[in-house]
């Protein structure tokens, strides 16, 4: 446990054979629970979990492709279901600095706030990302600031985050984008609900490693920023599912 919380990481794995061990094997100790959600992976993703020794691993797989936000959610339920208190996401692809999983955790194991998110933009290396990928997240970071109206983001589409299962039990899992586009869709729900945020500097991590991102994602990232402005306009739900009045 971490002060006092129990903290699980979330790692959604899609085709990820010759870094997820590594993910694994760098997990810090302050974890109680790694749980792998192999998004119907078609290489050796899967035995090398299962071959990974440790007790704290749990995999678990989608027997058809829906997505990394999809497999995140279906990990938060994992999660929550095995009594995480705070749940934090880390990527298969190694993307994501270990080092910094403490200062990500701490906010929400603290109870200062409900979300945290990375922030890679603001760390010394960040020219260490492509420069494409920098572009891009200024550009949709931007967009997502003015659809959701939180002017302090920083970095939307940083994958590294911490929240706490109260946060978790709060949001509707099943209704968040399931693809490319979820962490804006996802912070666009937590900010409707109310739930507090706040932001970590984390380092990018780039080791040449073919991504699965391509250039026309960003057109469907852009229509889910649109939609999730749009909803944030409407105002938020209500906890039976429907809008609340103004």
């Amino acid at each position: 446990m971490y002060l006092g919380v129990r903290v699980a990481v979330v790692v959604p794995a899609h085709n990820e054979s010759d870094l997820i061990s590594e993910v694994l094997r760098r997990m810090p100790a302050l974890v109680d629970q790694v749980v792998v959600v192999d998004d119907a992976s078609d290489d050796d993703t899967c035995a090398r979990v299962r071959a990974f020794p440790s007790d704290r691993v749990l995999l678990v797989q989608h027997v058809v492709n829906r997505g990394v936000g999809a497999a995140i959610m279906t990990g938060y339920r994992v999660a929550r279901s095995g009594g995480a208190e705070v749940v934090a996401v880390m990527a298969g692809d190694d993307q994501m600095d270990p080092a910094d999983l403490e200062e990500v955790v701490r906010p929400v194991a603290q109870g200062r706030a409900d979300y945290v998110k990375g922030d890679r933009l603001h760390h010394p290396q960040v020219a260490d990302m492509p420069w494409t990928r920098r572009i891009g997240s200024h550009l949709l970071t931007w967009m997502t600031r003015r659809a959701i109206g939180v002017d302090e983001l920083s970095d939307s589409q940083c994958g590294y985050t911490a929240i706490s299962g109260r946060a978790i039990d709060a949001l509707d899992l099943g209704s968040v984008w399931p693809r490319f586009g979820y962490p804006n869709d996802l912070l666009a729900r937590i900010v409707g609900q109310g739930i507090s945020t706040t932001q970590v500097v984390v380092r990018p991590v780039y080791k040449g490693e073919r991504s699965e991102l391509r250039p026309w994602h960003a057109l469907t990232i852009m229509s889910v920023v649109i939609r999730a402005g749009w909803r944030a306009k409407r105002g938020p739900l209500t906890p039976a599912g429907s809008r609340a009045k103004p």
